[in-house]
């Protein structure tokens, strides 16, 4: 029986702690490499933030300086019926399109991770709207839905009179469709990748138990996708509170006050009526109701209680 030299036990264990060592320093990298994302963070979103709450203290036209009122933007917001209807209408408008956007994108998404003839070409396509931006589909729609010259005027017998943006209900469910339009691409993208990162060795193991496509759907892919529809799900609440430019060129919150959600409110406040104090309260507003959103989701579906790195375990 050989043994080997101390020496070389000596050698071959330093060895062995210093890749322990050198592991370790590579999965776990110092607070500095934190540092420049912090950085970002707090200038562009902690700093605003805090001034913006100073500001809902505050009555200020823009120009000159702000003089401190208190609560008084507060106090005003509490009674103002406009300011309620537009927190129902924003909730309206947010929970339609995760209802609506979370089903397509996942379907889709699906789709589009597997391998089916021209599903490249189909997907790219699809996708177009994920290249155009806010503003230039608003306005895409809004001559499309022209009550004159566009589709509406063409198919009288579906659309009645034509003019959808002159109806509470027409302008909510355009608002809703075009929203949906605009963003089931991206939603679909991330439902996609995450299907995609899926072993396929749970298919295979499933199709040699008798499980048909259906079935695997259900038993496989939804409990592995269950991180990524959580993500999904929040940005959409967060988009739909804070949806602006949509409203703006194709409702102005019309009719009426029918369409004026949060969002477009604050605008109104702020830079139509130059009172920045009332507008500050509102996207405070704003920002606590998607917070306080955010978190029971996060809650409610256990996202936060998840240890493992894989998707839906």
């Amino acid at each position: 029986m050989t043994t080997s030299p101390p020496a070389a036990r000596s050698g071959t264990a330093h060895r062995a702690g210093m890749s322990r060592r050198s592991g370790s320093a590579v999965t776990r990298p110092g607070l500095a490499w934190a540092v420049p994302a912090t950085l970002f963070f707090v200038c562009f979103a902690v700093v605003p933030l805090l001034l913006v709450a100073v500001l809902s203290f505050t009555s200020w036209d823009g120009l000159g300086s702000p003089q401190w009122v208190g609560v008084a933007n507060w106090k005003a917001l509490i009674h103002d019926h406009t300011m309620i209807q537009s927190l129902w209408l924003s909730a309206l408008i947010t929970v339609l399109g995760v209802v609506i956007q979370t089903p397509l994108s996942l379907l889709l998404g699906v789709w589009a991770a597997g391998h089916q003839r021209n599903r490249a070409i189909l997907s790219a396509v699809y996708f177009i709207p994920l290249l155009l931006s806010a503003t230039a589909i608003s306005v895409l729609w809004r001559a499309m839905l022209d009550p004159n010259f566009g589709v509406p005027a063409q198919a009288r017998w579906l659309f009645g009179d034509g003019n959808l943006l002159g109806m509470r209900s027409g302008a909510i469910g355009v608002l809703v469709f075009v929203g949906a339009w605009q963003y089931t691409p991206f939603h679909t993208l991330i439902y996609q990748g995450a299907a995609r990162a899926v072993p396929p060795v749970l298919y295979q193991a499933a199709a040699i138990d008798g499980a048909g496509t259906i079935r695997q759907f259900w038993h496989i892919t939804l409990p592995q996708l269950r991180n990524t529809m959580i993500t999904s799900m929040i940005l959409m609440v967060v988009g739909g509170l804070t949806t602006f430019d949509t409203v703006l060129i194709l409702t102005q919150g019309g009719p009426g006050t029918d369409t004026t959600i949060s969002a477009y409110y604050m605008y109104q406040k702020a830079f139509k009526s130059f009172d920045f104090g009332g507008g500050s309260a509102i996207a405070l507003v704003l920002v606590v109701i998607a917070t306080i959103v955010s978190l029971i989701v996060v809650k409610v579906s256990g996202y936060d209680k998840m240890r493992s790195s894989a998707e839906g375990l």
